[in-house]
């Protein structure tokens, strides 16, 4: 069993909100993330998108990059469509040594419109789940072929947000299908992240690690803000700082002798949250908690 542990750049350059730290330059942001110890990088807006520029740049700070969000599209799509669509994606991950291909439907997704409340999240009709699966599945075999973990990430405002949407997903989807498995957007949806991962260990592909703050969430939610709002009023935080017991988290990754990346992605104002201090934080807390659970 081997774990490492990464970190997404978002905390230091929000690609949904570009106003935060727009203007960090990325060589500042690689070597906060190389000093604070981690292995390996998710990609970010501000990363080169060509091989022959991202792998001397990465391979100067000592960092791999693990892999990175990929926008789909198959409720308006067929398979073969985003197969297609997702090449340079594809291409970019496996020319760089990725592992894992995290997946998103976006196509009705709400978190970044501010004019929708975090209540306002599209629900996909019972009649679609069917083939909505069958069109992930298909994608998720074709990147299996490939050689990459298939990794679909649920996600606050988007069809898989709430526990019956993992629910539906889960029994409409082959096991090709694994999850980016987010504690914190699964704490918000009302998704037993610990249930999951015993109850489904084959699909958890990666991990992401964020924790939140529930009086500020509880707050922001009654008062009609958007996920954006969210996200500049505080509701995610580092694992360390926020409500999830993480040293639960590591057990039940341990139980079902996980093996991958463990990346930390907490989106915050880096005016209000300074990076680096809670990027050591969440690392510390993570390392501490795997290593009482005997994951290593």
């Amino acid at each position: 069993m081997s774990i490492r542990f990464g970190v997404s750049p978002i905390a230091w350059a929000n690609d949904d909100m570009p106003e935060l730290g727009g203007d960090t330059p990325l060589e500042g942001i690689l070597a906060d993330i190389r000093d604070v110890g981690f292995e390996g990088v998710e990609l970010g807006g501000k990363f080169p998108r060509d091989v022959a520029t991202l792998k001397p740049l990465l391979d100067g700070y000592g960092l791999d990059l693990i892999g990175g969000w990929y926008s789909g599209s198959l409720l308006v799509q067929d398979a073969d469509a985003e197969i297609a669509a997702l090449q340079p994606h594809l291409r970019l991950l496996k020319a760089m040594g990725s592992p894992v291909f995290v997946f998103a439907e976006t196509s009705n997704a709400v978190h970044g419109n501010r004019s929708v409340p975090l209540t306002g999240t599209p629900l996909l009709a019972d009649s679609d789940w069917a083939r909505f699966g069958q069109r992930m599945t298909a994608v998720a075999d074709y990147i299996q072929a490939q050689g990459l973990k298939f990794a679909y990430h649920h996600h606050l405002g988007t069809v898989v947000e709430r526990a019956a949407d993992m629910d539906a997903f889960i029994r409409h989807t082959g096991p090709s299908v694994g999850f980016t498995l987010d504690t914190g957007h699964a704490a918000l949806g009302g998704v037993d992240y610990l249930q999951v991962i015993r109850d489904h260990p084959a699909r958890i592909a990666h991990v992401h690690c964020k924790d939140f703050r529930a009086d500020a969430y509880r707050a922001l939610r009654e008062s009609g803000a958007s996920f954006l709002d969210g996200v500049l009023g505080g509701m995610f935080t580092v694992p360390g700082d926020g409500g999830i017991d993480y040293g639960a988290v590591m057990r039940a990754l341990a139980g079902i002798d996980y093996s991958g990346w463990i990346v930390i992605e907490a989106e915050q104002d880096p005016a209000i949250a300074a990076p680096k201090p809670y990027a050591e934080l969440g690392l510390r807390t993570l390392k501490t908690e795997a290593a009482k659970a005997g994951l290593a």
